[in-house]
């Protein structure tokens, strides 16, 4: 989820700065699977036809890293044929032993059938991150027993591992919103949210259960939608629903939920009790699919001029049906849809990212001996329209300008687009470094606008909690019906979270105008460096340090700044602003004068030595300390953690929090001129350092293996990954001054760009 803070007072909380680099968008990956069996596609082919499970591979190579006893099989529905080369892949890393791959286990490749752009996919998910969250995508040359089958699209899966860092959960029910059996139009089953009974066996032909429970929560929600739509906010995220259908509808993405089989998206409860929508399976956007379940739309200019309100009143489509009925949902719909259609499209923004695709593709789609449309083809679709060729969905394919231009200018001339929208301006604080439990006032000049909300939230996984702002002189809005909009909160927690949205009679306005995936975010101010500080946090602690029992837990580092022993028992430590007093140092936990302490930070109050009650959490959360009168000592908000990298203060106890090698119970410190990985591998070289244009790494080991090359910014996000064996110089010249941190295998330097 991304933020966005243009006011000079709040404070940037980014969050899911996940490793992209087997994802990056401008990488092509190299897969290389072998199989110890000559008839390996007899066999995949067969389990396709039959029980669907995967075949062993002898080994899997991802960029040079070999994976052996992997898990391999062929996926897709309309894109698989038995009698082609070139089938989508599904890889499972982890069938037979634990393994991953940059932490990824399950790895889906699409095989680019239906599309002679070769960017439908990788640019249909681009486009929709800005909006929700959605996988990441990029290209991959895969090659079976050497030899190469082509250029695949390469998207991360929908599984546990995305709900956990998007969502931070993924225990609860997960549903995937495919018939098992598959869609066609021999089918009737379909995974619309149509309300069928209190009977789960009436769904199982249209869903797939993804988790070990949860048909009654699924009814529920097709029951709510039906029949109880005032409900519907307690058990579904409905603007991220609206973001889903909007986008769908821009795009002419027919092979989803709006489109004649309702499927091709996911469902998670999260831990609010509410279903998260995610989008999946893009291979057909930009109008390759032409049945929207009541009409087929058989040419471009059908598919241009197709309604944005598609099955408003269609009960078959209960999700579009019942909450486009709601005059507020359907403000906030169209607010969504114009801000897709202004941002990436009347702004030609979707043809720039979709050159740039191409020509990073370019050699690859040229190289390709099983595509299914000529390297002409490519080249021409991302404008024209393409006529036959070798795809198994066959008729024509529009080209994606001749598309979307057309479709832009339509869509902007009609009456709900062409209404106009609220105005929003001038978003103010009253305070803006505000204290815990302070009051404060939120306030907006906003015009063309009868109703006005203020969303917020404490947490970065709450629903927004909504309540009214008012222009009547009696909300801290200054005089009666000026214009400007008011409403109080109090700030309960280390961070606050908001948008706000403004509606007439017509059309809704979101600020952000990406909210609810975007907001604005305002800080607490830090109690200022005292005698106790909270002075290192590490909440992904995979190999850098065990504590007495041999375990990998995260710990929280606590430094004493004063000349005298602090007796730390009439002292807390909690992660929850709710609940500050959840953990109290226990009697006899004393922190020497100038000295540190650890705690462990594992939920494992039993064990000896000093352990809280609660772990922490890699996606981000706050930590506080405080005394038993509940005077602050040192708060810290921290964001998504890289594994094995800590959160603490540089200058050591002073500084700010950044990103750095662990220094776990000692002083942090940052390396200048030449820095050694450690007494882990002393072998490991990096110059100069500080760098300004390039940086050289080395191993002075003669029998130097290949290894994997990380590099990581202050935030914990990676920005470059390469392999090496014994040297390798880095380009530097196009980074920000700053400082980085390179990690080598299971070693990690600190290094500077000046």
């Amino acid at each position: 989820m991304r933020k966005i803070i243009p006011l000079i007072y709040c404070l940037i909380l980014s969050s899911n700065l996940q490793a992209q680099s087997f994802y990056e968008e401008g990488l092509i990956q190299t897969i290389d699977i072998t199989f110890s069996q000559s008839n390996w596609d007899q066999l995949l082919d067969a389990e396709k036809a039959g029980a669907g499970n995967y075949i062993m591979a002898q080994k899997v190579s991802i960029n040079g890293t070999d994976f052996d006893s992997v898990g391999v099989k062929y996926k897709g529905n309309s894109t698989y044929n038995a009698n082609q080369v070139k089938n989508p892949f599904h890889i499972e890393l982890n069938t037979y032993k634990d393994q991953s791959y940059q932490g990824y286990n399950d790895i889906k490749l699409s095989n680019v059938a239906n599309d002679p752009s070769f960017v439908r996919e990788v640019l249909s998910y681009k486009i929709l991150r800005q909006y929700m969250d959605a996988p990441l995508s990029n290209y991959a040359n895969v090659y079976v027993n050497g030899v190469l089958i082509g250029l695949y699209s390469n998207t991360e899966a929908i599984s546990k591992k995305f709900v956990d860092s998007r969502f931070n959960s993924k225990n609860n029910t997960f549903i995937k919103c495919n018939p098992p059996a598959g869609a066609g139009p021999g089918s009737s089953d379909y995974p619309n949210l149509v309300y069928l009974g209190q009977d789960s066996l009436d769904y199982y032909a249209s869903y797939e259960l993804e988790s070990d429970f949860g048909w009654q929560e699924l009814i529920d929600l097709c029951d709510t939608l039906s029949n109880n739509i005032n409900e519907i906010e307690a058990i579904l995220d409905v603007d991220r629903a609206l973001w889903m259908l909007a986008y769908d509808n821009v795009l002419v993405n027919l092979d989803s939920y709006i489109g004649a089989f309702a499927q091709n998206y996911y469902l998670y409860r999260d831990d609010n009790k509410r279903f998260l929508p995610v989008v999946w399976d893009l291979n057909e956007s930009f109008a390759r699919f032409s049945m929207t379940g009541t009409v087929s739309l058989n040419s471009t200019t059908a598919k241009q001029q197709m309604s944005h309100l598609l099955h408003l009143n269609d009960a078959g489509f209960p999700l579009v049906q019942k909450l486009l009925n709601v005059p507020q949902y359907k403000r906030m719909y169209l607010a969504h849809y114009k801000t897709i259609l202004l941002e990436s499209f009347s702004s030609n923004a979707y043809y720039v990212w979709g050159q740039s695709l191409q020509s990073t593709i370019d050699a690859a789609v040229q190289a390709d001996p099983n595509k299914f449309f000529s390297y002409a083809n490519f080249i021409s679709n991302l404008s024209n329209d393409i006529t036959g060729g070798g795809g198994p969905g066959g008729g024509t394919t529009p080209g994606i300008a001749n598309l979307m231009n057309g479709r832009s200018s339509y869509l902007l001339g009609l009456t709900d687009f062409t209404q106009v929208q609220p105005d929003i301006t001038n978003i103010q604080v009253s305070d803006s470094t505000p204290n815990l439990n302070d009051q404060i006032t939120i306030s907006s000049e906003i015009i063309n606008a009868n109703t006005v909300y203020l969303g917020y939230r404490y947490d970065l996984y709450a629903p927004f909690q909504k309540i009214h702002m008012y222009d009547d002189g009696a909300h801290n809005d200054g005089a009666a019906n000026d214009g400007v909009y008011a409403a109080d909160v109090i700030i309960s927690n280390t961070f606050l979270q908001y948008y706000i949205y403004a509606e007439n009679g017509g059309i809704g306005k979101f600020s952000p105008e990406r909210a609810e995936h975007e907001f604005y975010s305002l800080s607490i101010v830090a109690p200022p460096v005292g005698n106790l500080v909270i002075n290192e946090v590490m909440a992904s602690n995979v190999s850098i340090v065990s504590d007495q029992d041999g375990e990998y837990d995260d710990w929280i580092e606590i430094y004493n700044n004063s000349s005298v022993a602090i007796d730390l028992s009439t002292y807390y430590l909690s992660d929850d602003a709710g609940d500050l007093g959840k953990w109290r140092f226990p009697s006899g936990a004393i922190i020497n004068a100038h000295d540190y302490f650890v705690v462990w930070a594992d939920n494992d109050i039993n064990q000896a030595g000093y352990h809280t009650n609660f772990k922490l959490s890699a996606s981000g959360e706050s930590l506080f300390l405080l005394d038993t009168s509940g005077v602050f000592a040192d708060q810290v908000t921290f964001i998504n953690q890289t594994s094995d990298i800590s959160y603490g203060r540089y200058p050591n106890v002073t500084g700010n929090f950044h990103a750095m090698t662990p220094t776990h119970n000692a002083e942090n410190m940052l390396n200048t001129g030449i820095s050694y990985a450690g007494s882990t591998d002393p072998g490991l070289l990096l110059f100069p350092n500080p760098a300004s244009d390039h940086f050289t790494l080395k191993f002075n080991h003669s029998n130097a293996n290949e290894m994997q090359v990380n590099i990581y910014d202050l935030f914990g996000k990676m920005i470059y990954t390469n392999r090496m064996n014994d040297v390798l110089t880095v380009n530097t010249s196009g980074w920000a001054s700053g400082i980085y941190f390179v990690k080598v295998g299971v070693s990690t330097v600190r290094m500077m760009v000046r």
